[in-house]
């Protein structure tokens, strides 16, 4: 028998009554659904009938360190559906089921102090809650996310910082050096070192026409990319 075999065997069932919603709910999708696949809540609540907040038993299992994504970390997946994407601690084994000391989740005033701070804008990309992306995909959702930064004395430290729900997907693993970055500062001449600063002092960067028009040529197709080439260098009709 293979060790991948021995390991299903090993997993209780998820029908098994005398383990907790919570612990029926890993096992389920563990068992029913598999890593990297998409299951609904339908199908959740279809499997629980009997558990009338089964959605939360799920999202209990994130604070040991299982990841389970919705729309709002993979925005290809439809409000109702969410993907399994990892799974954590073996919550259904003797003393892995208990809740960690110190829950991931910030209430509802921490979130909006971060949110102020941040001044209501995606630290990415600027882009405000509500706003469009300009292509006529779902409106920008901001959230607050998690940073690994790495301090000046080399120490490691988790802040807090507003993400739309576009960049928060690709920048789920980003960390920040501040040594580095400084570093970087030094650097910079006098006129670009003046260039910086305008922009920390207003928080703010505007594109300039020229840049807005570079990032637009970079979304054309390939096809449309030459036209544009051939109208530059003089070479088109």
């Amino acid at each position: 028998m293979s060790v991948e075999r021995r390991l299903q065997v090993a997993v209780p069932s998820w029908l098994d009554k005398t383990f907790g919603s919570k612990v029926r709910a890993g096992l389920w999708l563990v068992s029913e659904v598999g890593e990297g696949n998409v299951f609904t809540k339908g199908q959740l609540r279809a499997a629980f009938p009997e558990v009338a907040q089964i959605d939360r038993r799920v999202r209990d299992l994130r604070d040991h360190g299982w990841q389970i994504d919705t729309r709002r970390e993979d925005e290809t997946l439809l409000l109702d559906e969410q993907r399994f994407v990892k799974k954590g601690a073996e919550v259904w084994l003797p003393g892995q089921s208990k809740s960690p000391k110190e829950k991931s989740g910030l209430t509802a005033n921490q979130r909006t102090q971060v949110l102020a701070a941040d001044s209501f804008l995606c630290r990415s990309c600027g882009i405000g809650a509500g706003e469009s992306f300009g292509d006529g995909g779902q409106d920008a959702q901001l959230d607050v996310a998690r940073r690994q930064v790495q301090l000046l004395d080399g120490t490691h430290e988790t802040q807090l910082v507003t993400e739309c729900n576009r960049c928060r997907v690709g920048g789920r693993h980003r960390q920040v050096d501040l040594t580095g970055f400084l570093g970087s500062l030094e650097r910079l001449t006098p006129l670009e070192r003046d260039v910086f600063t305008g922009w920390l002092n207003a928080d703010r960067r505007d594109p300039s026409p020229l840049e807005k028009l570079w990032g637009e040529y970079r979304t054309l197709p390939a096809a449309a990319r030459d036209a544009v080439r051939d109208a530059v260098h003089g070479t088109g009709n």
